[in-house]
């Protein structure tokens, strides 16, 4: 090819080139023209990485992020933006944390707002608690007569009284309304009805065991007056109260027996059980589906009582008493008192209630496990009390002790913990409140008695001290001083007053209607 080809050749390629890049780039803005706009939140390609994702699956990816994650991922693109914006990514977020957990999805427009308001007063009230700044009542008391028992139950209130009196309270409200539960003895004899030995009380029964054996059981939902009345021939030594349903477990001399309303709301035995030993601690099994369970200590005797089977023996070593009990749904825990030639030291074990055999055998203490509480410490953990005046956590993964506090000057005789803190008390009247991540004691709150009941959730604190000596004092002299130093104390601690109601939800705690709601609660001190 000359010269002159060449240059023809060349030319003509330029040319060519030049129109096909023309046309190219006709073609580009006709293109765009058809190809349809997407609106931000109708995404159907994600980009993610090198690859292109649906949108649901980018979704299904993004929910096993925590709230740090998702607000990195915010910051990637606008597309990744309104991914990790999603309401269903945070509504599940705050359902997983307990925010909320009885909403639907529906119920507001910005879920992640909610999640941020629902986290702030999750730190006003850790802050509260750890500044002691909130307010705390001493609930009225009853002259002439000494406290016998207390228990609690989602901020409502049961004491039982040695002149017979039931009384309860709502402190979830302003209005600390707390009528008297009536009995059936006569009225004609003032005075004569027998002490209280036990109290139990959930969201809507309250019961009460007396010293002659007789058993009264109220609904909350329909007045003061029992709908059940049941009779043992001995003392009844143990009494136990299911928190999910109607299942009331009582124990008097070797006998254990489960009441529970049949379909027409008829109370009737469910079970009844013969056991070796007079029961020192009785516990109901919580979320089990028909048939009621109950693990109950005999001396040396630990028991498993079905309400279809016989009582079998969870775990028996003679000489060798059980000192506490708690249960959860799946397990149970018990302080065994080592005695004998071989002293192995004092433990709690925990033993699979499905399995019926010991996981755990924990700690080795010189002093007798007198408090455990696996039902309401966090998974995997366990707090327990001892004689020896420390509060132990135990991790049940490892079988160790996590931390050892020594606590109070005497024995530890109620405890409970949460994710961040323990709330103790000791047989010299203190209640402690530690945060157990810094191995740091907060604050503490002192009275006369020993501490016999305490239970807390995120934004109040119940406590009761009770009166080992069951005799009234200065009878004459009723004030409050007397009553202070001989009859024993209940208080009601609020972190969070914003969560106060001015009416009770349960009618019989309801003020009447000539009764100015908020101001006829006693409020005996306020924390600054």
């Amino acid at each position: 090819m000359d010269d002159h080809s060449l240059d023809e050749f060349r030319r003509r390629w330029q040319e060519e080139l030049a129109q096909a890049q023309a046309l190219r780039k006709r073609r580009r803005p006709e293109a765009a023209e058809r190809r349809p706009r997407r609106a931000e939140n109708e995404m159907d390609d994600v980009p993610f990485f090198d690859i292109q994702l649906p949108y649901e699956l980018a979704i299904n990816i993004f929910q096993y992020l925590d709230r740090k994650e998702l607000g990195r991922c915010a910051q990637v693109s606008k597309t990744w933006k309104v991914i990790a914006e999603d309401e269903v990514l945070w509504y599940r977020l705050c359902q997983q944390e307990g925010h909320l957990p009885e909403s639907s999805i529906s119920d507001y427009s910005c879920w992640k707002l909610i999640f941020q308001e629902c986290r702030a007063k999750e730190h006003m009230l850790r802050t509260n608690w750890k500044n002691r700044k909130g307010a705390v009542s001493e609930l009225e008391h009853i002259p002439d007569a000494v406290l016998c028992d207390v228990h609690s139950h989602d901020g409502i209130v049961i004491a039982g009284y040695t002149s017979g009196d039931v009384r309860v309270w709502d402190t979830r409200t302003w209005d600390y309304t707390a009528p008297f539960l009536e009995s059936e003895y006569e009225e004609d004899e003032p005075g004569m009805q027998p002490y209280v030995s036990f109290v139990r009380i959930n969201s809507s029964l309250a019961v009460a065991a007396y010293e002659d054996g007789f058993l009264n059981i109220w609904d909350l939902r329909t007045g003061k007056y029992p709908v059940h009345r049941f009779e043992h021939d001995a003392r009844i030594q143990a009494l136990a109260l299911s928190q999910d349903d109607a299942t009331v477990a009582t124990a008097s001399a070797f006998d254990v027996v489960m009441l529970r309303p049949s379909e027409e709301g008829y109370w009737q035995i469910t079970a009844e059980f013969e056991v070796q030993k007079l029961v020192d601690y009785l516990e109901i099994v919580p979320d089990t589906e028909r048939y009621p369970v109950a693990v109950a200590t005999a001396g040396d005797l630990v028991y498993l009582l079905k309400a279809e089977d016989s009582a079998r023996t969870l775990h028996y070593v003679y000489g060798q008493p059980a000192t506490c009990l708690d249960v959860s749904a799946s397990q149970a825990a018990f302080g065994v008192k080592s005695l004998g030639w071989v002293y192995e030291g004092n433990k709690i074990l925990v033993y699979s209630l499905e399995a019926e055999r010991c996981l755990s055998k924990l700690g080795n203490a010189l002093g007798d496990f007198t408090c455990v509480n696996l039902r309401d410490s966090p998974p995997n953990l366990m707090v327990s009390g001892n004689m020896d005046r420390r509060v132990r956590i135990h991790d049940l993964r490892t079988d160790k002790i996590a931390l050892s506090l020594s606590a109070h000057q005497l024995g530890v005789s109620a405890v409970q913990m949460d994710d961040w803190k323990i709330v103790s008390g000791g047989e010299e009247g203190l209640v402690s409140v530690w945060d157990y991540r810094m191995s740091q004691k907060l604050w503490e709150v002192h009275s006369r008695h020993p501490v016999r009941h305490l239970s807390f959730n995120s934004h109040s604190l119940i406590t009761a001290n009770v009166p080992c000596e069951r005799v009234v004092r200065n009878t004459d002299l009723d004030n409050f001083t007397a009553h202070r130093r001989h009859r024993g104390l209940i208080h009601a601690y609020e972190f969070a007053v914003d969560r106060l109601a001015f009416q009770s939800t349960l009618p019989i705690c309801r003020a009447s209607a000539d009764t100015v709601p908020g101001y006829n609660y006693d409020l005996a001190l306020a924390f600054p």
